[in-house]
């Protein structure tokens, strides 16, 4: 009898070891690894046009004037950019008229602080360019001014072209760019402009840069522009994601 007992109670523990072992196998199964789905981010160059200087354009007559912008994906956040442009420009203020001609460009990062969601590639940004200009300053006229009123102003019309004047300049830039069709965005940006050096005329003064605008106070000036540029993707990379364990 007593030898039965202990029969019993060792095909009882094998019996509950059988019964822990087989609960631990389906707890085990329970857990299973998922695989996200692969996503990318798509890497290319986008180009446009400035809508501000195309438009003003057609409505100002003095002002004749057209910019180029692009941008470059680098990194997820990190974009090389730029502007290349033409200005033909006449003042006419209260004591001179004169007209600027030139052109410029400007290169320079742009950093995306937007988180995007699903496959969007919009951007709320900023940056930093450096900016260079080669142009011409024509003095058409001045008035001398009087501080008596018993006389009339005089008006001098030199007609004076100072030419191979330059200007490099720095700026800081802050803006938006959303897509509103496949690959076609809309862009605004300001910029706050920081002369560091200026090849002035003889007998007169850079008051307006091709892109950099006016200079009237002193080494800071500003900006803006609105665009319409077009995404070209070269290539993609994939963006990499933790897998994610789920209880069945």
């Amino acid at each position: 009898m007593k030898m039965k007992h202990i029969s019993r109670s060792i095909y009882s523990l094998l019996l509950l070891a059988s019964f822990s072992v087989s609960a631990q196998e389906k707890k085990a199964d329970s857990t299973a690894v998922v695989t996200p789905p692969v996503k990318s981010d798509r890497y290319g160059i986008r180009v446009g046009v400035d809508l501000h200087r195309l438009s003003r354009s057609l409505y100002d007559d003095k002002f004749r004037g057209f910019e180029a912008v692009a941008d470059y994906r680098l990194t997820k956040k990190i974009y090389a950019a730029g502007e290349l442009g033409t200005v033909d420009f006449t003042i006419d203020d209260d004591q001179v008229n004169f007209t600027t001609k030139g052109s410029y460009f400007k290169i320079g990062f742009d950093y995306n602080a937007y988180e995007n969601w699903l496959d969007m590639e919009n951007m709320i940004y900023t940056g930093i360019r450096y900016g260079f200009s080669s142009f011409s300053q024509n003095l058409n006229s001045y008035t001398i001014y009087d501080k008596n009123p018993y006389f009339d102003e005089v008006t001098v019309y030199p007609n004076q072209k100072y030419s191979s004047l330059t200007a490099h300049w720095a700026e800081l830039i802050g803006g938006i760019k959303a897509e509103v069709y496949d690959n076609l965005f809309l862009g605004f940006s300001v910029r706050l402009n920081i002369l560091f050096t200026d090849k002035k005329p003889n007998n007169f003064d850079n008051l307006y840069i091709p892109g950099f605008n006016r200079t009237y106070d002193g080494s800071f000036g500003v900006g803006f522009n609105y665009t319409v540029s077009y995404f070209i993707p070269l290539y993609k990379k994939k963006i990499e994601q933790p897998e994610v364990k789920t209880k069945k």
